[in-house]
């Protein structure tokens, strides 16, 4: 009997399909991967036993024993004897109990639904730096994929990609990142041949839950990011409707060099400089010369052009119409794309300077995808600019509780409490950026725009500088440094600053709103009024700060403000 009763305890059962397991090396299961637990994965009676005859493999035969006493059960005997078999008895029941506790406890976590993963950026193994674009943009596209299934919370990719390159313990990214599970691959590619492999682990117990191995050709790429996305749903138990299937399955194209292209468009574009953001658009380019029907290389253009014009400072009537006829094209194509509409709206905002044509794309975009951070901080955008500041201070809020370690929305977020008139609660926020990259310029920007507010012109005048220091190349700290030079009476510095602003748009674009704000702060208001007029000519999409910048309060009152105010018409 006590035999028997030992036997449950060391088998192992996948709970799932039910292969019984007497191997006590193995964990998951060779089926399906499921964690394998102690006992039977039934809910029977701990006095069933399993018989020496089954064989390895198949469902043992289970008998049950007469429910007897402790005194019934005990022979009469001397006093030691009778302890001795106490003893045992005791034993048996504490090591049953204890199985026991281990199967239910097992079971628990084997069958309980997994609803939070970071899926961390994908190892590139081929020992080629040019393939690091395929690593990375098929983690992209795997983030994009499951963020689609309503039960499931996805960290975004700006907090998993800090993590890029970093040895990282799956436990201690787990707690940091406040997610259930962590998804890790590693990605080989050989001539035509692609080589994938991932390891789902509990973020709590650092435990694999499963692992796979995918050898395909590249020409699979395509479908096989859909089957990964599919699989790894399954092992995290996400119970799929109709739907989230077709969500999972969906591919937006069918062309696997359009989608290679097109990964490495985003993986260019994503770099930020001018020249990373051309080469961007190049890829985008090529991925719709070969599928015409590819919405999301058109919106890739779309963010190529957007940010031509905002980060690489170049002439938005010709990037920002270009910017706008790709967006329009990928909403045509495909009119459930969230990131289409949530790309048209900004640029309506920025270039067409119509807010109510804006507004509605923004919202489109967050019905679309309630749960994209970007959505929420380009809409947060629009409202701040219109002077609607405790919604854009909602959407902020909504952005960074998505997606918490995003340097830019955070940074972004401080602007807009600047621009309600916050200032101190700015710096606040900016401070916590710092403690996240100190490097990250555009924080320093914003937090030298908010040291003037405070009239304290020596730390805005550091942290212009230190944006100018980290921004590569970037012309708008240098705006900000002039206007703080100026204002702390420091005129042949900020003389000098605007001497390099107007030199340089004898050459290239340079926003004349930036220009005019500097000589607005030597106190040259002749000249500002006349670069601003510059802004409406050539739509300077800085313009749209006009309504919300404090910087310009003390020239409201002048009729010819009020006149180039009204030609933006932003709301009064």
């Amino acid at each position: 009997m006590f035999g028997g009763i030992f036997s449950i305890d060391r088998m192992r059962q996948c709970p799932e399909c039910k292969r019984v397991y007497y191997d006590e090396t193995l964990n998951y299961c060779l089926e399906d991967g499921s964690t394998l637990v102690y006992g039977p994965a039934t809910h029977e009676s701990p006095t069933a036993v399993i018989t020496s005859q089954a064989a390895v493999g198949e469902a043992p035969t289970r008998t049950f024993q007469p429910s007897y006493t402790a005194r019934e059960r005990i022979p009469a005997g001397p006093v030691s004897t009778r302890n001795s078999i106490l003893a045992v008895v005791f034993g048996v029941v504490l090591i049953t109990a204890l199985g026991l506790g281990s199967y239910w406890y097992y079971r628990e976590s084997s069958t309980k639904q997994i609803s939070s993963i970071a899926v961390m950026p994908f190892i590139n193994e081929t020992g080629n730096a040019d393939v690091e674009y395929l690593s990375d943009g098929m983690t992209e596209s795997l983030i994009n994929s499951l963020s689609q299934l309503p039960d499931l919370k996805v960290k975004a990719r700006s907090s998993v990609f800090r993590y890029k390159g970093k040895d990282i313990d799956p436990q201690q990214a787990g707690s940091e990142l406040s997610v259930q599970a962590i998804l890790n691959g590693r990605v080989v590619q050989r001539g035509d041949g692609l080589t994938l492999y991932l390891s789902l682990v509990d973020a709590r117990q650092g435990n694999q839950i499963w692992g796979e191995n995918y050898n395909r050709k590249m020409s699979d790429i395509v479908t096989l990011q859909s089957e990964i996305a599919r699989d790894v749903s399954n092992k995290l138990r996400v119970k799929l409707s109709r739907t989230d299937e077709q969500k999972l399955a969906k591919s937006y194209t069918a062309n696997p060099e359009a989608y290679q292209l097109y990964l490495k468009g985003r993986y260019h574009v994503l770099r930020i400089s001018r020249p990373e953001i051309q080469t961007a658009i190049s890829y985008y380019q090529q991925a719709i010369a070969l599928d015409p029907s590819y919405a999301l290389a058109y919106v890739g253009l779309a963010d190529g052009y957007r940010a031509l014009t905002l980060g690489g400072e170049m002439d938005p009537s010709e990037c920002l119409s270009n910017a706008k006829a790709a967006a329009q094209k990928a909403v045509e194509l495909d009119d459930t794309l969230a990131e289409a509409h949530s790309q048209l709206g900004i640029i309506i905002f920025w270039h067409d300077w119509d807010w109510n044509a804006a507004e509605s794309e923004c919202k489109r975009a967050l019905e679309l995808d309630p749960n994209s951070g970007d959505a929420h901080i380009l809409y947060a955008h629009l409202l701040s600019n219109t002077g609607r500041h405790s919604e854009a201070l909602d959407q902020a809020k909504r952005a960074s509780e998505l997606d918490p370690l995003n340097l830019r929305t955070g940074a972004l977020e401080g602007q807009f409490l600047l621009h309600a008139g916050r200032v101190d609660e700015a710096i606040d926020r900016l401070k916590k950026i710092f403690e996240l990259d100190n490097n990250y310029w555009f924080a320093h920007m914003f937090a030298g725009s908010a040291y003037i507010e405070k009239g304290s012109f020596d730390l805005a005048i550091a942290e212009a500088q230190k944006a100018k220091d980290t921004s590569a190349g970037s012309s708008q700290p240098i705006v900000i440094l002039g206007y703080a030079l100026a204002k702390a009476g420091k005129q042949a510095e900020a003389r000098a600053v605007l001497e390099q602003l107007v030199t340089a748009s004898k050459d290239h674009y340079v926003r004349p709103y930036n220009i005019a704000l500097v000589y607005h702060g030597l106190g040259d208001n002749d000249n500002a009024l006349a670069w601003l007029q510059r802004g409406i000519d050539t739509r300077d999409p800085f313009m749209t700060f006009l309504k919300v910048e404090p910087k310009w309060n003390d020239l409201r009152g002048d009729p010819r403000f009020h006149e180039i105010f009204k030609k933006v018409g932003l709301p009064g």
